[in-house]
């Protein structure tokens, strides 16, 4: 399939700073160019390709999440790693959040960094429960989709192949941080081995270099507290900062009891947990960090 000449922008050529920083409840009123940009989108004759998906409510649902990208949300699919993906294209970049979600309209397709990321003429034809919003699942859908060699990504499919189709690995997180986000130093690291936390400052790092950290956890256990039997790594998160680990480091051989905090997104929602670190250490199991190519000086 041809791609895209378009250039677009990238961490490595945008004025490096802080994201947008949001609470879940805050709106923002766009800058004169998204708006212009939603409003080229609004005008343009090209048809859609996807006949199930309303253009003017899809412009509507991206108007709301270029205001507050808390609005994303992986509804009842288990797309937890592209949308904390599309999380950060929002906060990040997000005129190129609008380029995507056109191309993908117009043409089924959008340029990725050294490809292309189609949605196939299944999955535009798909119609159904999508159990999440229209623009979240055109984009979100597309990302999975585009990854799975087995199980394909289908509104109506039994839930047990849903939830396998949505699993997603490091490999794919550090792919779409790569080709989606345009990060240049993208890395991961695992965190089950006595090294909790030393990836969390690590990914802590990055954040103040410019970057992005998303983290793998248990979900039930970290996000909602529930005493498990057995934990299991079952779901991405998105690191907004705010880490701190309060109280004396245990000698080697004891393990330590330390206080962890930090602030994340998931689920349309900004999380602040605090958890003893013996808890944390079983329920963090590693961390994929992007940073620009050329990193940012560290904020303090």
């Amino acid at each position: 399939m041809p791609t895209d000449p378009r250039r677009f922008s990238t961490p490595e050529n945008l004025p490096y700073g802080k994201p947008i920083a949001l609470n879940p409840d805050d709106r923002r009123t766009l800058m004169p160019e998204l708006e212009q940009r939603l409003q080229r989108f609004s005008q343009s004759d090209k048809p859609g390709l996807w006949p199930h998906l309303e253009k003017a409510k899809l412009i509507r649902q991206m108007g709301d999440r270029l205001r507050n990208p808390f609005e994303v949300s992986q509804g009842g699919q288990p797309f937890c790693g592209p949308t904390a993906i599309l999380f950060e294209l929002l906060r990040q970049q997000p005129i190129r959040y609008i380029d995507i979600c056109q191309d993908l309209f117009e043409i089924g397709f959008f340029q990725a960094q050294t490809k292309s990321i189609s949605a196939i003429e299944r999955l535009r034809h798909s119609q159904g429960e999508l159990r999440m919003a229209e623009a979240d699942w055109m984009l979100l859908a597309t990302l999975r989709d585009a990854e799975n060699r087995i199980f394909q990504v289908d509104p109506n499919a039994p839930e047990f192949i849903q939830q396998l189709s949505g699993i997603t690995k490091s490999w794919e997180m550090i792919g779409w941080a790569k080709e989606v986000l345009g990060y240049g130093r993208v890395r991961y690291r695992h965190a089950f081995v006595l090294g909790d936390v030393s990836a969390l400052r690590w990914a802590e790092r990055s954040l103040r270099r410019g970057g992005v950290a998303f983290l793998l956890i248990t979900a039930d256990g970290l996000l909602k507290a529930k005493a498990l039997p057995v934990t299991v790594p079952n779901h991405w998160i998105v690191l907004l900062g705010n880490v701190q680990v309060t109280g004396p480091r245990a000698l080697w051989w004891w393990r330590s009891n330390r206080q962890i905090s930090l602030e994340i997104y998931s689920w349309a929602r900004r999380y602040k947990i605090e958890v003893p670190e013996l808890q944390f250490e079983d329920l963090f199991w590693g961390v994929v960090t992007a940073e620009p190519a050329e990193p940012a000086e560290p904020t303090v």
